[in-house]
């Protein structure tokens, strides 16, 4: 399998996404569920922390992945959702980081939604993965 980031610009690169990425010679992919800060019961965890729900739903999709005998460096697009961006913002470090030692710079979107699926949410991270 070969990635390829497509970036005509570089003020992505601050932010850890690629515009776009294109992939051949896969033979697998994975679209995985919204993943959120719960424990393995599916109970919201660090109400009101969003650096520590950032990652928790970390952990729980490297979870999904490993599942899979995939890991974050088979991250192709990470869809992120959040109830409040500039607190997302100020914590992306937290996913960034992880991101970055994985060596992946998937596609992504950052959206501002209303509300999770419990209220206490504040982050939902969606990927598809390719191997």
């Amino acid at each position: 399998m070969e990635k390829r980031n497509i970036n005509p610009w570089t003020w992505q690169n601050n932010f850890g996404f690629s515009q776009a990425v294109e992939i051949s010679g896969h033979t697998r992919i994975l679209r995985c569920a919204g993943q959120t800060s719960v424990n393995e019961n599916g109970e919201p965890q660090h109400v009101g922390d969003m650096g520590e729900q950032i990652g928790l739903a970390m952990d729980n999709l490297e979870t999904v992945l490993k599942a899979a005998n995939m890991t974050l460096a088979n991250v192709a697009r990470l869809n992120i959702y959040t109830t409040d961006v500039d607190a997302f913002i100020a914590n992306a470090g937290v996913s960034g980081a992880r991101l970055q030692a994985a060596g992946v710079q998937p596609a992504s979107t950052l959206l501002g939604v209303a509300r999770l699926a419990f209220p206490e949410l504040m982050v939902e991270l969606e990927a598809t993965a390719i191997a």
